[in-house]
């Protein structure tokens, strides 16, 4: 079903009487489990017309790189065929995607899109909204609770959210049917990118290349229900009692493809549900993917300077500011950072891991971040060096996650904890704790095989 609470006016047009329903696809870049489409065909169906959509390619994206754009590409190919398959023309334009949306909306009597949570994904969402002629719909997609109706304020902590998002969970885990398409798009002319060859079209596009493209770790609905469903076979039972292991390989791996909208939180909530893991694991895994991870989009939400140091509470600025002068053991310039090249060897493999693949175990990420706070000049610079890095070399950075987790290691959705040099009361993490929890030489052999 699509809730109620899901769906939103973004302007107070009349459906018109255009040649077609047009989906503009943004942030959920997928075919299967999405609210915004099933949304959009279904009102097709009632106005007895075609279904478009379209999704704008930008080069301008903030921060974006080859990286990002190459594995976006492989899930978008995929997709692409995939409405392909239902009678839907997906129009890939190379161009600012709400230009691309004001174009084609220019024929069309409804315009449907899904919900994103950045600052530039929601100025395109009401830039969009204002230029067009027709009435524009926004259908909240890749959460399982929509964030507003979870809180309506800033949240403390997961705690804090935790039952209210447990308040509505159940309703908002039912299925969503997919609707049958009665009027195709396929016969249709339309200017358009087609992705069968990913290589040419990188190759055309005007990228920043600083952060070449994964081999490792490529893109796509299907690689993702495959990674899942290999969490679902042999992993998941184990999620509980070693998920925060780097030294086991325990991990879903579901975070690139979830940034992309490859794959629905909802869909993978009712697969874990659905496992036969033991409740404590299933439990552990669900906290993460819905309480933890949609604390950030209530962050992003509610806290307009979120990709800034400011975003922090008072508290963690003030001790941090107190102890910014305090001796560091070693400090490294961004460069040295980047090559991995501190006297840390945990934290230099995390670093390879995030170069080379993409990704990072998630408790090495804590760490990770952690540690450029005590290693870098001031607690304001080493902000903007973790952020600067995750949002390079993550396939899931410039995300919500990806602003909250920096955030969080600099004491947001935290509380002081006791004092120490550089940190203050936020909360620290040391190489020796890491040796004493877990089996670090196999993580140690696990990134080095990366190569």
């Amino acid at each position: 079903m699509i809730q109620a609470e899901r769906i939103q006016p973004l302007n107070a047009k009349p459906a018109g009487k255009g040649a077609y329903v047009l989906y503009w696809m943004q942030a959920s870049q997928r075919e299967e489990c999405n609210h915004a489409l099933e949304y959009a065909v279904r009102r097709a169906n009632a106005l007895k017309l075609p279904l478009v959509a379209v999704f704008g390619l930008t080069e301008r994206y903030p921060e974006a790189n080859e990286r990002h754009v190459a594995f976006m590409l492989e899930g978008l190919r995929e997709t692409q065929q995939a409405l392909r398959r239902r009678g839907i023309r997906l129009v890939i334009r190379r161009q600012s995607p709400e230009r691309a949306a004001i174009e084609l909306a220019r024929r069309a009597a409804l315009l449907v899109t899904d919900r994103g949570y950045t600052r530039i994904q929601r100025a395109w969402r009401w830039h969009v909204a204002r230029a067009v002629a027709c009435r524009a719909v926004q259908v909240e997609s890749d959460v399982v609770v929509p964030v507003e109706l979870a809180s309506d304020k800033s949240e403390y902590s997961a705690a804090t959210l935790r039952a209210k998002i447990q308040r509505h969970l159940e309703r908002f885990l039912a299925p969503l049917e997919r609707s049958a398409l009665v009027r195709g798009s396929l016969d249709g002319t339309w200017e358009s990118l087609e992705l069968d060859d990913v290589d040419a079209v990188l190759r055309r596009l005007r990228l920043d290349r600083g952060a070449t493209r994964v081999t490792a770790t490529t893109g796509g609905t299907s690689r993702a229900r495959r990674l899942l469903e290999e969490f679902l076979g042999g992993k998941l039972v184990d999620y509980a009692a070693h998920g925060s292991d780097p030294g086991r390989d325990v991990q879903s791996r579901q975070s690139p493809y979830l940034h992309f909208g490859q794959i629905s939180p909802l869909y993978i909530a009712r697969r874990v549900r659905a496992s036969s893991a033991d409740e404590t694991s299933r439990q552990a895994y669900l906290e993460q993917l819905i309480v933890r991870r949609e604390l950030s989009m209530n962050f992003l939400r509610y806290n307009a300077g979120y990709a800034s140091y400011r975003c922090l509470p008072s508290w963690a600025r003030a001790t941090l500011r107190a102890h910014a002068g305090d001796r560091r053991a070693a400090v490294y310039t961004l460069s040295r950072l980047e090559r991995a090249e501190t006297h840390d060897p945990y934290w230099n493999a995390a670093m390879r891991e995030m170069v080379t693949a993409g990704t990072m175990h998630g408790y090495m990420r804590m760490y990770w971040c952690k540690k450029i706070l005590e290693w870098t000049r001031s607690p304001a610079w080493a902000f903007r060096v973790a952020i600067r890095l995750n949002n390079k070399y993550f396939l899931d950075g410039r995300d919500p996650n990806a602003w909250h987790n920096v955030a969080w290691c600099f004491g947001l959705h935290d509380r002081p904890w006791g004092r120490r040099p550089i940190f203050g009361t936020v909360r620290t993490m040391s190489a020796a704790g890491l040796e004493r929890k877990f089996r670090m030489g196999d993580y140690l052999k696990r990134v080095e095989a990366l190569g």
